[in-house]
């Protein structure tokens, strides 16, 4: 059993982050806040101006940067745990792919709010019901198969993104291909991704000793009496919930899921009880900084939060690789 300063100590440390990450995020813009007129706004006094700019533009932004980054990293952690392999997240495995059809259909049939949410959802579904259905086969699959099967998957769906682009109304491709690459830019609705990561995490950590177990592997957690079938439905479809939240949110945003949970692993060991809240804060942060970067590169312009992640986890990913081998 873990003792409470192993638990909470790194925790702390990565929602001190989380929010010094957020505190920068408001203060930092094409036109800057100082710190003392951002503790201004957050104490509710401070000129109009800064609190238009901070309390109405950047701070759903950044909340919703956060909820985005948080649900990734966890989606990402259930599936390397699933398939006990580092290399499995949401976006390998098809259902990223499935969630964006699914949102893309519903933007194409001039749909909106809740409906982009249920679509992304039904999309990110039916990608798990093709991925373990092609996977079992005749017989009962296997992480390497279902691995696999998700990649195929996933090109599959990338195939159906680009003849749905190539069909669509000119004046619509633009927002849509923007969208494809990760956009915060309308994410003006933080709170239920926030409420669902929060959800999330604190449903599954009562199931973190039975994650633990199901990392060793079926037969393992089995005999030890884990009931491995409704065990790894349940990861599968709670990632499938938390990929279309993400997609819906903020679209496509690749290597948070991948990056984020290897990296804590490798620092804090395997321990999904410590692992699923610390990938919740960390991927946060990582994505809240991200999106900042993307804010201000250009600044006035802005770049797409999904080219800024790509930028940062490739060369991470590989760093790691070459620690860990």
């Amino acid at each position: 059993m873990l003792a409470g300063r192993g638990i909470w100590l790194p925790l702390a440390v990565l929602a001190l982050a989380g929010c010094a990450a957020l505190g920068l995020s408001l203060a930092v813009g094409s036109a800057s806040v100082s710190p003392e007129a951002l503790w201004a706004v957050l104490r509710g006094e401070g000129d109009a101006l800064s609190r238009t700019l901070v309390l109405e533009l950047r701070l759903p932004r950044s909340l919703s940067a956060f909820a985005v980054g948080g649900l990734l990293a966890v989606a990402g952690a259930l599936m390397q745990v699933l398939l006990r392999n580092p290399l499995a997240d949401p976006y390998v495995l098809g259902l990223s792919g499935g969630a964006s059809v699914g949102a893309l259909a519903a933007m194409l049939a001039g749909l909106g709010g809740a409906v982009i949410t249920g679509s992304a959802f039904a999309g990110a579904f039916l990608s798990t019901l093709l991925v373990f259905g092609l996977a079992h086969g005749t017989g009962s699959w296997t992480p390497s198969r279902l691995l696999l099967t998700g990649v195929v998957v996933a090109a599959g769906w990338g195939a159906v993104i680009t003849l749905m682009l190539a069909l669509s109304p000119a004046e619509r491709l633009p927002g849509m291909l923007y969208w494809l690459m990760g956009d915060l830019s309308y994410s003006r609705t933080p709170w239920p991704p926030l409420a669902l990561l929060l959800i999330i995490c604190l449903l599954l950590m009562p199931l973190g000793r039975s994650l633990n177990v199901m990392a060793r592997g079926p037969l393992q957690a089995a005999a030890l009496g884990v009931n491995v079938r409704p065990l790894e439905w349940t990861i599968y479809l709670v990632a499938s919930a938390l990929t279309a939240m993400a997609v819906t949110t903020a679209g496509s945003i690749g290597f948070v899921g991948l990056v984020v949970p290897h990296m804590l692993r490798l620092l804090l060991g395997n321990d999904q009880r410590l692992i699923l809240p610390a990938c919740a804060l960390a991927g946060g942060t990582l994505l809240v900084l991200a999106d900042t970067l993307a804010r201000t590169m250009i600044a006035p312009e802005q770049l797409p939060v999904g080219v800024i992640t790509a930028l940062l986890g490739v060369p991470t990913f590989l760093y790691l690789l070459y620690r860990s081998r």
